[in-house]
């Protein structure tokens, strides 16, 4: 499950990425209609900041901008920054491994196995999940 933290990083790079015409976006204007907590917010875009994922303008006129195309920013690297690994077990994951105190051999472990496939099927969709891919469902009509 995603925390909320990310689900308003996500929220605040989508609102962005659709402003791209009023670059920098403000933290009073995506907080206010966002309704993210400006303190909370300011958080975020600095995380996403450190992380590269946008840049800053400071200034009257300051604010945010993405630090690539809404096509090079997918979920993966968002849930990584904020929730952590991807995966059901910490030896299945890329950047978080640790073997399992009751493992006996990971060769052969079912369970591992299982959670690989969970993880590999997991990081290649929110790879694909893009800021682009996002907007676009928003606006597609069923």
């Amino acid at each position: 499950m995603l925390s909320k933290k990310t689900k308003y990083a996500i929220n605040a790079l989508v609102y962005i990425a659709r402003n791209t015409e009023s670059w920098p976006v403000s933290v009073s204007r995506i907080s206010e209609d966002q309704k993210i907590s400006l303190k909370f917010l300011e958080s975020i875009l600095s995380e996403l900041k450190n992380a590269k994922i946008l840049k800053s303008k400071k200034g009257k006129y300051g604010g945010y901008i993405l630090n690539g195309t809404p096509e090079e920013i997918n979920m993966a690297i968002v849930v990584r920054l904020f929730d952590g690994a991807i995966g059901l077990l910490p030896c299945v994951t890329y950047e978080y491994y640790e073997r399992c105190e009751e493992c006996v051999d990971e060769e052969t472990c079912g369970i591992r196995r299982v959670a690989m496939e969970i993880r590999n099927e997991t990081v290649k969709r929110l790879k694909k999940a893009t800021l682009a891919n996002i907007i676009e469902r928003e606006t597609k009509k069923e």
